[in-house]
């Protein structure tokens, strides 16, 4: 994907689900007019969920996620299906597809049933696909067949995704079946036309070479939209650049966590300081929830189990902060000995009850319905949970202050 690509966690993520067979790849193929998916009439073709990034007009970016079959068997086979169900959990919209001839039949499959509960438990839009309707069988009517499945009729699509027939129908069903999402501001509602913001990125050696990561190009672009003026430099800098500010008309201070010590003991009082992890913390989860979750981080005790996970699969480096900085500050902090487990990617316990708190990343790399996901599985567990620049915030007795620009 290009620099200037929608990044996927921007994308509106679609999950493909079904039995084995049931022409869950072939059905990609012809929404994108690609050969995307590895297509055969093996059962089990699809493994793993593979997620596809295209363009969906009228729908725009996407990310369409082809997972295996949920009538697959064996102890291999468990674990897959658990994989598909999982993928669930990152849709904006889920799509059931269904074989023509043995519809009724997998309806009663308890995992699409399980599917089905979970789609309708979550509120995720959803649309049923009977496909291959080509084939030399007895097609059932629209009608009877949203009445005998239960689905409403127009939530139900036939197709026959080999020949295309009936895909266009299903394209433009699928780009009116999500409601438009109101567009959570990063900045863009804290600063306005002319004000002025100062980003504070530091470059270090976990910095990575030649670029700025997601959090920080997606502040400056909500700024840029808003109008409003941008000075960026390196915590190194950063006195000097403040000085020179003057009389700035409504300065916000926005800078990476890891400096947030030094920068906030540089910041006037009067001026307003926050951090890009902070900002991602409200852009794609429960801020105050994780507000919240940070003061746990003073009541930590020898022995608990603090769970530290990061969205993305990054190469580590010696002083990684989510495996080296964080522990150390946090063991220091808590003056306990404290019991740290690590996950990243798409890594995430589904149990959470073992642990006292969860330290989570900005989440820049997962999209919304991911992270929504991983908060209510820690309100479930009665687990507090909380962000990197949050946790760093409340160790630096400066979370009150960093709040205070949200009023």
């Amino acid at each position: 994907m290009s620099l200037n690509a929608t990044p996927s966690s921007e994308r509106i993520h679609i999950g493909i689900f079904g039995n084995r067979n049931a022409g869950k790849s072939t059905l990609i193929n012809a929404i994108t007019n690609q050969d995307l998916a590895i297509v055969s009439n093996i059962a089990g073709t699809t493994t793993d969920p593979v997620k596809k990034a295209m363009e969906l007009l009228p729908l725009g970016p996407v990310v369409l996620i082809d997972t295996p079959g949920l009538d697959d068997e064996g102890e291999l086979g468990a674990l897959r299906v658990e994989k598909s169900l999982q993928a669930l959990n990152t849709c904006d919209i889920a799509i059931l597809v269904l074989d023509c001839e043995n519809a009724f039949l997998e309806m009663s499959n308890p995992n699409i049933k399980s599917l089905l509960e979970r789609i309708k438990g979550k509120s995720i839009p959803y649309i049923v696909v009977v496909n291959k309707i080509d084939e030399p069988t007895i097609v059932p009517l629209k009608g009877h067949l949203s009445s005998g499945l239960g689905i409403e009729e127009d939530k139900l699509f036939m197709v026959s995704a080999i020949n295309k027939e009936g895909v266009e129908e299903l394209k433009e069903g699928i780009a009116h079946i999500i409601p438009k999402k109101k567009e959570k501001p990063l900045v863009s509602d804290l600063v306005g036309l002319g004000d002025d913001i100062i980003l504070v990125i530091p470059i270090d050696e976990s910095a990575p070479k030649g670029r700025i990561i997601l959090p920080q190009q997606q502040v400056i672009r909500d700024a840029l939209d808003i109008g409003a003026m941008i000075h960026i430099c390196k915590d190194t800098e950063y006195a000097d650049m403040l000085a020179a500010m003057g009389n700035a008309k409504n300065l916000l201070v926005v800078t990476d966590s890891q400096a947030f010590a030094k920068i906030s003991a540089l910041t006037p009082d009067d001026v307003r300081l926050t951090s890009f992890s902070i900002l991602m913390a409200r852009y794609k989860g429960d801020l105050n929830w994780q507000v919240d979750g940070a003061k746990t981080l003073g009541e930590l005790k020898d022995g608990d189990k603090v769970l530290i996970s990061e969205g993305c699969t990054h190469h580590r480096q010696c002083k990684d902060i989510g495996t080296v900085k964080l522990p150390g500050w946090i063991s220091q902090f808590s003056s306990a000995n404290v019991d740290f487990t690590f996950t990243s990617g798409g890594e995430f316990p589904a149990d959470l009850s073992p642990y006292r708190l969860v330290v989570h990343c900005g989440a820049c790399t997962l999209n919304g319905e991911e992270m929504k996901h991983r908060i209510a599985l820690a309100k479930e567990a009665g687990v507090p949970i909380t962000n990197y620049g949050t946790a760093i915030a409340y160790m630096n007795n400066i979370l009150d202050r960093c709040m205070k620009v949200f009023d």
